[in-house]
């Protein structure tokens, strides 16, 4: 009798899609990344597909709602998830059998929700050499990590380069919403790094901090933190 951990992994080998599948599901996953890209989001676009049918579909929405965490991957999970309470699935069984196509490499936070959700197959496009989390920044799809999900398998590099070329578009065009949320997101970091008295846990929060935002925004922020910080009183002799 095979054990549990075998038995998933060679589902996930038995579920890997033909290339023909990947082509196609690929070449609507694009579309929708130009429908982001045209609508000034950050061009990523993705199909969740369950039996041949698509069950959950997204672009970045982040912009629109002014919500960070509205990726692509994020709004098809939460249209998988009402497709599944309004077809009586559940949803663990429907997630095991979805296989994700997506213009570019998910981020951490994505890969996290992925791999929570069990999701055996991931395909992507273009590597995300900034947030990825399928290997490029933190390999979260085959990462040794208890009680967090399954590990997933990832096939990457379709149409690499017209994806790379679709970011490249947006980011001359620069993000109009980017320069405000890349101060929040500092401020946040900022903060935190405040919060914890622990040097190991600063360090890391400011490396952190420093691999995604430039030095010069951490000056930028730290000032702001200085010169809003309420004055201490002087005592009166």
């Amino acid at each position: 009798m095979g054990t549990e951990e075998g038995s998933k992994e060679e589902s996930v080998e038995l579920f890997c899609p033909s290339e023909e599948e990947i082509e196609r599901w690929m070449a609507r996953a694009f579309d929708m990344a130009k429908e982001a890209l045209e609508n000034g989001e950050v061009p990523v676009g993705c199909l969740m597909v369950y039996k041949d049918e698509v069950v959950g579909k997204g672009r970045n929405e982040v912009n629109e709602t002014k919500n960070a965490t509205r990726h692509a991957e994020m709004v098809a999970l939460d249209q998988v998830l009402d497709w599944c309470w309004q077809s009586s699935l559940d949803v663990k069984s429907v997630c095991e059998r979805i296989a994700l196509y997506v213009t570019v490499e998910p981020c951490i936070m994505c890969a996290a929700a992925l791999r929570l959700l069990n999701i055996p197959v991931i395909v992507y496009g273009c590597r995300n050499e900034r947030f990825g989390g399928c290997g490029s920044v933190l390999d979260v799809s085959s990462a040794d990590l208890p009680h967090t999900g399954t590990q997933f398998k990832c096939i990457s590099g379709h149409r690499a380069e017209e994806a790379v070329d679709m970011l490249k578009t947006f980011y001359k065009q620069q993000n109009p919403n980017g320069e405000k949320q890349n101060h929040s997101a500092c401020l946040f970091f900022l903060l935190l790094m405040l919060h914890y008295q622990n040097v190991l846990y600063f360090h890391t929060l400011l490396l952190l901090f420093l691999h995604y935002y430039s030095f010069s925004s951490f000056l930028t922020v730290l000032n702001f933190l200085s010169v809003s910080a309420p004055k201490p009183k002087t005592r009166k002799e």
